[in-house]
């Protein structure tokens, strides 16, 4: 067959290894192996690790809620369906200084290793400038 499905019910929730933010691999459960596909819900006062890719680029959708991103030194606020694409070697921070949770779809290629937990030291400070578990100013 040339395409699979994964319903809602049927996607396997989680807690990130490193700040605790409930998201599903799509990707993963797809069987995708060229890119890389998260749902991330991020309730308030939630952020995701601050980071960079080496070669991948993402492509942030704002599914639900107020999207908070910081790329560089720039704070960008997101509506709904709204979508932003980062360049390899930005360091990016999504997170949530509101009141209402937010969704959003991640998606990058080509496909790069996220377990923070296989990654040596050498490359979890290149990828993770302020380490894997810096929160945002606005969340401090």
């Amino acid at each position: 067959m040339g395409y699979t499905i994964l319903t809602a019910a049927d996607a396997h929730w989680r807690p990130s290894n490193q700040m605790g933010v409930q998201n599903t691999d799509l990707a993963k459960q797809l069987g995708a192996t060229t890119l890389g596909a998260r749902l991330w819900r991020l309730a308030p006062g939630q952020a995701s690790t601050r980071h960079r890719h080496r070669a991948q680029h993402e492509l942030y959708v704002l599914l639900e809620g107020t999207g908070r991103v910081r790329v560089g030194s720039d704070l960008l606020t997101l509506t709904p369906l709204s979508s932003l694409l980062v360049e390899p070697g930005e360091v990016r921070q999504v997170f949530n200084d509101t009141e209402a949770d937010a969704l959003w779809l991640i998606v990058g290629a080509p496909a790069e290793a996220a377990n923070t937990l296989e990654m040596t030291p050498e490359l979890l400070a290149e990828l993770y400038p302020d380490g894997p578990r810096a929160l945002p100013p606005e969340l401090s």
